[in-house]
C-alpha cells in the first residue's frame, strides 16, 4: 500500500510566523499520532496535508500521487475530520449522512442507502440514526464526524484533536474505532493529548515551532530516556531552585509537595531515585529543549 511522503515543506504566515519548518515524515498505512503543543504547527500541517492551504516549499506525495500538484485527485480519496466539526442540529444523524453521501458524488439511492446504513452501524449510531444531531452527546458527534470522512473510502484519514473534551468511555470508542479503520487506512492522530499516541499509534512524531523533534515507534523513542530519568519529592517552595540547578522535565503536586522528573547523564544524588520513562517524560523533555 501506498505511503505518505512529506518532504522539506515549510510555510510562513504573513505575520512572520514560521508554522512549519522543513518538515519530513514517512507515514505508512496504519495509525501515526502527531504530538504537541498548542501553536506547534500540527493544524497547519493537517490543513497543508488536505490540500485546504498551500506550503511555500516542498512535496507531499501519497504513493505516485504530488499531493501539492493535484490537489483534486487526494481530495478523492481523503477523509477528514477537523477539529472544529460542526452538524446540522435539526437533522438526523441519516438525513445529514446521506446528504453528504450525495456531495461525495454517491448518487445511485440504492448504493448511497447500503453505504449509509453500513457507516452507521461502523460507528455505533446506527440504532439513534433517526435522532437529531443536536441531542448528541460530544463523543457521539465525533463518531458521526469519522461517518462523514469514510464515506469515500478513503486512502488516507486526517483527524485533528478528536478527542478533546470526551469522557473516558467515549474516548475508548473512538479509540477502537480509529484503530479498526487503520487497520486498512494511513490515519494520522493530530494531539497534544500523550495518551491518544501512547494507546493507538506504532509510530509517531513530536513537533513543536514547526519542526520535527522526533520520530519513530513510541516504545524505542521512550527507550532514548532510560537510564536518564530521576523523581524527588520536594517541598513546594524549592521547585525554583530544582529547576535552575537541575533539568526538570515536569512537575505535579503531591500531597501538598511536589514530585519533580529530572533528566540527567549522571545520577543526581543519593535522594533521587532512579524511574522508568513514559512518553509523556519524553514528551515534556522533547518540548522544554526546543
Amino acid at each position: 500500500m501506498d505511503n505518505l511522503i512529506i518532504s522539506d515543506l515549510s510555510k510562513t504566515y504573513s505575520n512572520g510566523v514560521k508554522a512549519l519548518q522543513n518538515i519530513s515524515l514517512q507515514i505508512p498505512v496504519g495509525m501515526f499520532g502527531l504530538l504537541g503543543p498548542n501553536g506547534a504547527g500540527k493544524s497547519t500541517l493537517m490543513r497543508t496535508i488536505a490540500t485546504l492551504q498551500e506550503a511555500d516549499s516542498g512535496s507531499i506525495k501519497l504513493g505516485s500521487l504530488n499531493i501539492l500538484e493535484r490537489p483534486n485527485e487526494l481530495r478523492k480519496v481523503l477523509g477528514y475530520l477537523p477539529q472544529q466539526f460542526g452538524v446540522y442540529p435539526a437533522l438526523s444523524a441519516e438525513m445529514l449522512l446521506n446528504h453528504l453521501a450525495v456531495l461525495k458524488g454517491i448518487m445511485n439511492r440504492k448504493e448511497r442507502k447500503e453505504i449509509v446504513h453500513a457507516l452507521l452501524y461502523k460507528v455505533n449510531l446506527y440504532e439513534v440514526r433517526s435522532q437529531k444531531l443536536g441531542e448528541f452527546s460530544g463523543g457521539m458527534k465525533q463518531r458521526f464526524g469519522i461517518a462523514q470522512s469514510l464515506l469515500n473510502n478513503p486512502k488516507l484519514l486526517i483527524v485533528d484533536e478528536p478527542t478533546a473534551g470526551l469522557d473516558p468511555l467515549e474516548r475508548n470508542r473512538f479509540y477502537n474505532l480509529l484503530s479498526e479503520v487503520g487497520e486498512y487506512t494511513i490515519v494520522i492522530l493530530s494531539t497534544h493529548i500523550v495518551d491518544d499516541v501512547k494507546e493507538l499509534c506504532p509510530r509517531m512524531a513530536i513537533i513543536n515551532k514547526g519542526k520535527v523533534l522526533i520520530q519513530g515507534n513510541p516504545v524505542e523513542i521512550m527507550e532514548n530516556l532510560q537510564g536518564r530519568l530521576y523523581e524527588k519529592i520536594i517541598h513546594k517552595n524549592e521547585l525554583e531552585q530544582y529547576k535552575n540547578e537541575y533539568q526538570v522535565i515536569s512537575n505535579r503536586l503531591y500531597l501538598g509537595n511536589q514530585i519533580v522528573h529530572v533528566v540527567s547523564d549522571t545520577h543526581p544524588g543519593s535522594t533521587f531515585k532512579s524511574i522508568n520513562a513514559n512518553l509523556e517524560d519524553v514528551y515534556m523533555s522533547q518540548i522544554l529543549n526546543s
